[in-house]
């Protein structure tokens, strides 16, 4: 297996992946590769603005992610603008108060990432989208996670079992994420390419 570059400056995406996509390796974006500002109205867009960035900046196989949450109280919002919600530079805590004072407890709920993925060499895109649905617990619960996890409950219940994301372990959120639904996908094709 070889080694794909990450375009993200996120450290919590970075680990993620690293675990989502083992037996691949994933390797940290070089300080000196610029990634565009997020100015797609999709993820897919966003994802694959980063990628060619990285894959232009590198010479080599390069992913990026975008992913967000998405409330239908809000129709879809924040949607691209998750990490953006209350202002430019809201840390996730800034966001998640706000979110939490427009968007009632119990109301559905999306996680959605998308991953793109650029090969220079052999003049490859592909894009592929994980979704995990939920509702908004009445209050935020668990350590673990970031983001909007502390108030995001799954709809899957075998493993979530009414548990908000921040409340699961590693390995429990990987299998239910969006970002392991999408990492997931992205493994199938790279393994079917190899055959």
């Amino acid at each position: 297996m070889s080694t794909l570059i990450l375009a993200t400056g996120n450290p919590h995406k970075a680990e993620e992946f690293a675990e989502l996509l083992r037996p691949w390796s994933v390797a940290p974006l070089p300080d000196n590769v610029d990634l565009p500002p997020e100015t797609g109205t999709t993820f897919a867009e966003n994802a694959l603005g980063k990628a060619r960035a990285a894959a232009a900046g590198t010479g080599r196989a390069c992913f990026g992610d975008d992913s967000g949450i998405a409330a239908d109280a809000l129709d879809g919002a924040p949607g691209v603008r998750s990490a953006r919600f209350a202002g430019e530079d809201a840390t996730d805590e800034e966001n998640l108060a706000l979110f939490r004072e427009l968007v009632p407890a119990g109301s559905a709920v999306s996680y959605v990432c998308a991953i793109a993925y650029v090969d220079p060499r052999a003049g490859v895109e592909h894009v592929v989208e994980g979704r995990c649905t939920g509702t908004v617990a009445p209050e935020p619960r668990g350590e673990g996670g970031f983001g909007y996890d502390p108030i995001f409950v799954p709809d899957e219940t075998e493993i979530a079992r009414g548990r908000t994301v921040a409340e699961l372990t590693p390995a429990e959120k990987g299998a239910i994420s969006h970002r392991g639904i999408a990492a997931r996908e992205l493994l199938a094709w790279l393994g079917s390419r190899d055959r």
